[in-house]
């Protein structure tokens, strides 16, 4: 039985990969029981069975492998490194599952057409977690931006600069599939593609004359409406509050001041007002897993699509490119 014709009951979702992303997701989900029912797998038994017992979930497996041909399973969330993404996306797809992948989803732009055409033919979902996508502070800028109230919008001039230690998986070269930009730059990337505006073409410029995987880009990117917008994005600039920045959106009605983050919207022009867009759950992750339960459970697509997670891929290496970027293996393939 589809998760579509099980219309009332709880989706059951097993995490495939047990770290810091699964855990986090899994607090998110306690928000969620009677619509959702947790189970785990790792590769070490032990650990899916203590995350279990950790999260309240409904049960462990001992491998990939044994989830994805559970019957006991609707869905799988794929939240092991990059490299693994497309192929366990592939497995659960051919296991009969829905797929929920972790951002970044695949290596190229051209595999999440691939990934969207095996999901038609097995009549499955595959939905990827960007879940600035779904962030208070991103609804709240659209509102504005489409409105009219700014005028023709100018500019936009976004700062995501932060210190980002790793010690992990990111910082061997056999496993990492691109540097700061694609592993967690795609997030900005998203959000400078989702205001409202349509992204035309990106450029990315590199400081300093390193070599190997960027840890800092500036990116520019060119709107259809006219519009041009800045993003200066770093993994190793010291910050307050692990990245409390400002930033704004002019037009020429007005204009917009934001914490990057989400903590406040100022807008100035004709309409001036203060406001602090879900402080609580500014991440936008409960929003995420809200629509993305609901299209589970009602068999309809949701509101950040596989197409649109396509495009934030081919920006990416669009601006790779651009800055000459060319040993990183998500380059080569673009339609940008």
């Amino acid at each position: 039985m589809s998760v579509a014709e099980a219309v009332g009951s709880p989706v059951r979702l097993v995490f495939l990969g047990c770290g810091a992303v699964t855990a986090s997701h899994s607090r998110t989900l306690r928000a969620f029981r009677g619509r959702v029912s947790c189970l785990y797998a790792s590769r070490q038994a032990e650990r899916a069975q203590e995350f279990s017992a950790r999260f309240g979930g409904a049960g462990s497996f001992g491998s990939y492998e044994d989830a994805i041909s559970s019957g006991d399973v609707d869905a799988v969330l794929v939240a092991t490194p990059p490299d693994s993404h497309l192929s366990l996306t592939m497995a659960a797809l051919a296991g009969g599952k829905h797929v929920i992948v972790e951002k970044p989803p695949f290596p190229r732009a051209a595999d999440a057409a691939d990934v969207a055409r095996e999901a038609r033919a097995r009549s499955r979902q595959v939905l990827v977690a960007e879940n600035y996508y779904y962030k208070p502070l991103a609804e709240s800028l659209r509102r504005i931006i489409g409105s009219g109230q700014l005028g023709r919008i100018l500019f936009l001039d976004v700062k995501a600069l932060k210190m980002q230690h790793t010690g992990d998986w990111r910082d061997e070269p056999s496993r990492v599939l691109g540097g700061a930009l694609y592993e967690g730059g795609i997030h900005w990337i998203n959000f400078m593609a989702n205001l409202g505006l349509t992204p035309e073409r990106v450029e990315a410029f590199r400081p300093g004359t390193g070599a190997g995987l960027e840890r800092s880009l500036l990116i520019t990117m060119r709107y259809a409406e006219g519009a041009v917008g800045t993003l200066a994005f770093s993994w190793e600039t010291p910050s307050p509050l692990k990245g409390v920045r400002l930033s704004r959106i002019y037009g020429t009605n007005g204009s917009v001041a934001f914490e990057s983050n989400g903590l406040f919207v100022a807008q100035f022009g004709a309409r001036r007002r203060m406001t602090f867009p879900g402080v609580r759950r500014m991440t936008g992750s409960h929003a995420m897993f809200d629509d993305f339960l609901s299209a589970l459970a009602q068999g309809r697509p949701p509101r950040f699509t596989i197409s649109a997670a396509q495009r934030d891929l081919e920006l990416i290496e669009a601006a790779y490119r651009s800055a000459g970027i060319t040993t990183n293996p998500i380059t080569p393939e673009s339609t940008v």
